[in-house]
């Protein structure tokens, strides 16, 4: 059976927690469990204080077969950041510009001298897994959004370049092939614009023209639902309670189609939720409650889902512990 864990952000302290209320202890210098397994949703790194010692935790249980993990969007960043682009000599497929040196500064500051070893390993991170339990009952792990087509380019472009290669990562970084628009909905999750050339501002205080959305499901167009509450997390947006119309959705989320209510349940990451955990939809779980996010003042946990099977999720089996605040 697995346990799906969510996005870390260099906050070590609190995984050994969670890892230890989950029932799993220190043997011959990694976290093992005698009946189940640690699946992690990706975004190891940025942010936290602790990505160094974060590292050390998950590198041995994954590298020993003792756990799991896909790549989340910070890993795929990271491999982007330093990857020099092939067509630009002296750029970096993931420019150096200030907003993503921000990003990724506590990565470069911690691990120093060990970069090149942690991206090399990022880069051996699949982006998605499909796994059965004992008696053949499948789950879907993906870091933001689970889309069987944007998936299928992936997977051709894997094979054509023979992994995540240079080459790979070229194409997944130019904005105008299909391989950047499904890495882009995998990993970060499908966009929606906002209406009217409207803009809201991000938690860095960045303007921003879209929103992501709850992809794995249309809008409710009898209830004549708002970009405020179709987008994920659901937040009121003063300046964006537009209703979403059939028409907007279908020509602007064309790369995104909702997940059927009968298909296996999905795990993801990503969508820095908060307070206390609950199911998105019978079949999808969000395991990311902004363990990281030291801006908002909302209730804040790393979170796990404990899986055991069962084709419809309960809210029961999400655990988790406190973030503790950084000093």
């Amino acid at each position: 059976m697995y346990d799906l864990i969510g996005d870390i952000h260099g906050h070590a302290t609190e995984l050994e927690q969670l890892l230890e209320e989950l029932g799993y202890k220190q043997e011959e210098g990694r976290y093992r469990h005698p009946g189940r397994k640690a699946v992690f949703l990706g975004d190891f790194i940025d942010r936290g204080h602790q990505i160094r010692e974060v590292l050390a935790i998950v590198r041995p249980m994954i590298d020993s077969g003792d756990a799991l993990a896909v790549m989340g969007n910070h890993e795929f960043n990271a491999l982007a950041y330093h990857t020099e682009d092939p067509g630009d000599p002296g750029q970096y497929l993931r420019r150096h510009i200030k907003k993503n040196i921000d990003q990724h500064k506590a990565t470069i500051e911690q691990l120093k001298g060990e970069i090149k070893d942690a991206v090399d390993w990022f880069r051996e991170l699949p982006i998605w897994l499909e796994l059965e339990d004992e008696n053949g009952q499948p789950l879907r792990i993906v870091h933001a959004c689970w889309d069987d087509a944007q998936l299928q380019v992936i997977s051709e472009s894997l094979e054509r370049y023979g992994g995540v290669s240079t080459e790979f990562l070229a194409e997944a970084s130019r904005k105008s092939s299909t391989l950047y628009d499904a890495i882009e909905c995998v990993l970060k999750g499908p966009e929606l614009p906002l209406p009217n050339g409207k803009t809201i501002k991000d938690k860095q205080g960045r303007e921003r023209s879209d929103i992501r959305i709850q992809w794995y499901r249309e809008p409710g167009y009898e209830k004549k639902e708002t970009y405020s509450q179709y987008r994920l997390p659901p937040l009121p947006l003063a300046d964006a309670p537009d209703e979403i119309t059939r028409q907007d959705y279908e020509e602007k989320t064309r790369s995104c189609r909702p997940y059927p209510e009968d298909a296996p349940p999905v795990f993801i990451g990503h969508y820095w939720l908060t307070e206390e955990p609950e199911l998105l939809a019978p079949n999808i779980a969000c395991t990311d409650y902004s363990v990281a996010d030291e801006l908002t003042e909302a209730e804040r946990s790393l979170c796990a889902y404990r899986w055991d099977g069962e084709q419809r999720l309960d809210s029961a089996n999400f655990k988790r512990v406190e973030a503790i605040p950084h000093q």
